[in-house]
């Protein structure tokens, strides 16, 4: 069994593994050796060692670019959230983490809660190729969706260009609102992003390995660890 779901997962006997360095709080960091560091990369080393096969990290900067990996069989595994527009060509796994997803607004904004923001004179500043950019745009009907690669970028074009909401994920959010004036943030949330690992669709043996691997994280504790580990505490929400 362990030889047939190797031949799906790694058969050339690396595990190669698209990790989206844009969220930050997911990859927190870099090694010496220019490899990726956070909750992600560390869990998928733990999925190779489980294996027996070695890793070799691809470093993507969007969310989308990494799920492109798959469909352009550059890649194993990815570690990205789940969201229709990616199942199309993407088989993942039930969430390991979720991550809130709300708005920035100005704090003179009319708007309060989450339903206020889709108003046609509304714009919205998010990030591309996002699972909440994609959400959003499956969901919004009135407001304007602007887009930047990455928060940084896109935070920057919603103050430069005095944008109505800057979409985002809380913990990130609330980071940016450290450097921002005259800014708050909803409490409430328009999505939850559930973190998880994908594959190819062909891959049946292969899927529910990583089934398995992430139920058993989950229930062992291994994702509260590497959460305690990278120091994203009180950020990221083990699923039950």
């Amino acid at each position: 069994m362990r030889s047939k779901i190797i031949n799906e997962l790694a058969p050339s006997g690396v595990l190669r593994v698209g990790i989206n360095k844009a969220n930050i709080l997911l990859v927190t960091g870099e090694k010496d050796n220019g490899e990726p560091s956070g909750v992600s990369p560390n869990l998928a080393h733990e999925i190779a060692m489980e294996l027996g096969v070695g890793i070799k990290y691809i470093s993507c900067d969007t969310p989308g670019g990494t799920a492109e990996t798959i469909k352009n069989n550059i890649c194993d595994i990815v570690l990205i959230a789940d969201e229709p527009a990616r199942a199309e060509f993407i088989r993942f796994t039930d969430a390991y983490v979720e991550i809130e997803a709300t708005y920035i607004v100005p704090q003179n904004s009319p708007v309060k809660i989450i339903s206020d923001v889709d108003q046609s004179q509304n714009r919205i500043a998010v990030s591309g190729t996002s699972a909440y950019d994609l959400y959003l745009t499956r969901t919004i009907k009135e407001a304007s969706l602007h887009r930047g690669q990455g928060l940084p970028e896109t935070a920057q074009l919603f103050l430069d260009k005095k944008l109505d909401a800057l979409a985002g994920l809380r913990p990130a959010l609330e980071e940016n609102l450290e450097r921002m004036s005259g800014m708050r943030i909803l409490k409430d949330c328009f999505m939850t992003v559930e973190q998880a690992i994908g594959t190819h669709k062909t891959n049946s043996i292969g899927y529910e390995f990583l089934l398995d691997f992430i139920t058993s994280a989950k229930s062992s504790g291994l994702i509260s660890k590497l959460i305690k580990k990278y120091g994203v505490e009180g950020k990221l929400q083990v699923p039950k």
